[in-house]
């Protein structure tokens, strides 16, 4: 049976993240420069954005860059800025053509004028599209984005804007890049890496984890059927009390 067959529409996690990691080995197993992972990677991109379109899931967030990133070789550092300006200037199209609505979260300003353009020019083309929300995480850590949540919302306090006594998670939320954004109900990370690489860090807090050991590169339509059929069949209870045969147990 076809693995898209076994997804149940009505249980789909509205927002899916996924660390797409693994490029750099997947070419040094070929004998490769890491570049040539990155560049393979473009069309693994291509079908998970075209699959989670497909099955109607409203917000795909794709970790492409991180804040430590930028301690890479400078050498690789601006090959990965080249291949971001071209991947943008070859999709674009594509995306508005499937009704792909762009965004962007991270230090954005940090980024080489060239790619900050193309990014824009392609999220201002698709800003009116309704279908996938297309979320790309650039020059992005989750310790940034807290950290500078909390600076403006210090600097309300020391305005006088802010009352402190106001502060909760909620209005905290309104801070983050993601504040118009749900929080992603599961999160994959390819590559055989277990862990979460200062990604999403307020967002993550209930998300389900998937992890494969398939290298981004080879990433297909068939292993995000794969990772939400497993997500589909999980118990999500967020701290409550579930029944199990007559017993009431606690999800510590």
């Amino acid at each position: 049976m076809d693995l898209k067959e076994l997804i149940s529409k009505d249980k789909l996690p509205r927002h899916i993240a996924i660390i797409m990691d693994g490029n750099g080995r997947w070419a040094q197993n070929r004998g490769s420069m890491r570049l040539f992972g990155h560049q393979n990677g473009v069309e693994s991109v291509r079908q998970v954005v075209e699959a989670a379109g497909e099955l109607g899931v409203e917000y795909l967030t794709l970790y492409a860059f991180s804040t430590e990133n930028w301690n890479r070789p400078r050498s690789e550092v601006d090959a990965l800025m080249g291949l971001m300006v071209t991947s943008i200037q070859n999709e674009t199209e594509s995306l508005h053509k499937n009704n792909v609505k762009l965004s962007a979260i991270g230090e954005l300003d940090d980024l080489p004028p060239t790619v900050k353009k193309q990014l824009q020019s392609a999220i201002d083309y698709t800003s009116e599209n309704t279908g996938l929300n297309l979320v790309i995480a650039l020059s992005y850590s989750g310790r940034w984005e807290i950290t500078s949540a909390i600076k403006k919302i210090a600097e309300e306090v020391k305005n006088g804007d802010l009352d402190p006594e106001n502060i909760d998670t909620c209005m905290l939320e309104t801070y983050l890049n993601t504040y118009t954004i749900p929080d992603p109900e599961l999160l994959i990370r390819t590559s055989g890496e277990r862990r979460i690489s200062n990604f999403m860090l307020w967002q993550l807090a209930y998300t389900e984890l998937y992890f494969t050991t398939v290298f981004w590169p080879d990433f297909r339509k068939k292993h995000l059927y794969e990772a939400i059929i497993d997500f589909q069949r999980r118990d999500r209870r967020f701290g409550r009390v579930k029944t199990q045969t007559g017993v009431a147990t606690v999800n510590n």
